[in-house]
């Protein structure tokens, strides 16, 4: 698809890979609209790249709503949705409660799901449109203490799958990326300490596989992308 000038609505869009995607679209002519939770890094990143923005819980329906309407708005219609929002999380199967699982659940892949529904609505109506879905290298490969993260990423490849089955006889283009570990703010908040950073992936990494996907000539499209770094 051509990326000058195409109406993308990236959820998830204040920090990390989120963030370096809404630079390198913006930058690229495309026209955003970005949603975090917190209203005032919402309005740091579009003042610094004069993209739309709105504070959005993506994991509540009528926020969702509200979203897509801002969205629809401000863009004039809507070629792409980014499901990029999520949280991490690291707890033993014994430490980890009923709650954590499900607020990891709701943000993670519930709101890809209510993102999802209602772009494909409107993608339906106009036979065409792109989703990409922002996964994790854990939905490929489990790991120790990842139960609640690794089971939400692992759900959003069966979306994934399921909508492309449902959604391609509409010209509808349905993508998964897999990130290996990337630096960003969303480990911190989880704890967890990197090493040897300069070897990881940077969020504009997956920002440049992100452009590339959409880029390609809307007759192909790249089911699922698993990006690593070389040598980490």
């Amino acid at each position: 698809m051509e990326i000058k000038n195409a109406r993308i609505l990236l959820t998830g869009g204040t920090t990390g890979i989120g963030y370096e995607t809404a630079k390198l679209l913006s930058a690229e002519g495309a026209k955003i609209v970005i949603c975090g939770r917190s209203e005032e890094s919402v309005n740091s990143v579009v003042t610094e790249l004069g993209v739309s923005g709105i504070r959005a819980d993506v994991s509540q329906e009528a926020d969702v709503d509200r979203l897509f309407e801002f969205a629809l708005e401000n863009l004039g219609g809507l070629d792409v949705l980014i499901n990029n929002a999520g949280l991490g999380f690291m707890g033993s199967l014994l430490d980890t409660t009923s709650e954590d699982f499900l607020r990891i659940w709701e943000t993670n892949t519930k709101s890809a799901f209510l993102c999802g529904k209602l772009a494909a609505k409107h993608f339906i109506g106009q036979q065409s449109g792109n989703i990409i879905n922002i996964s994790s290298m854990g939905a490929v490969r489990g790991f120790a203490n990842g139960s609640a993260y690794v089971s939400s990423k692992a759900a959003m490849s069966g979306l994934t799958m399921c909508w492309q089955a449902e959604l391609r006889k509409h010209n509808i283009r349905v993508m998964q990326i897999n990130p290996s570990e990337v630096i960003t703010p969303f480990a911190e908040k989880i704890g967890h300490q990197s090493v040897d950073t300069e070897k990881k992936l940077k969020g504009i990494e997956i920002a440049q596989v992100i452009v590339s996907m959409l880029a390609l000539n809307n007759i192909a499209f790249i089911p699922e992308a698993n990006v690593w770094a070389t040598n980490p």
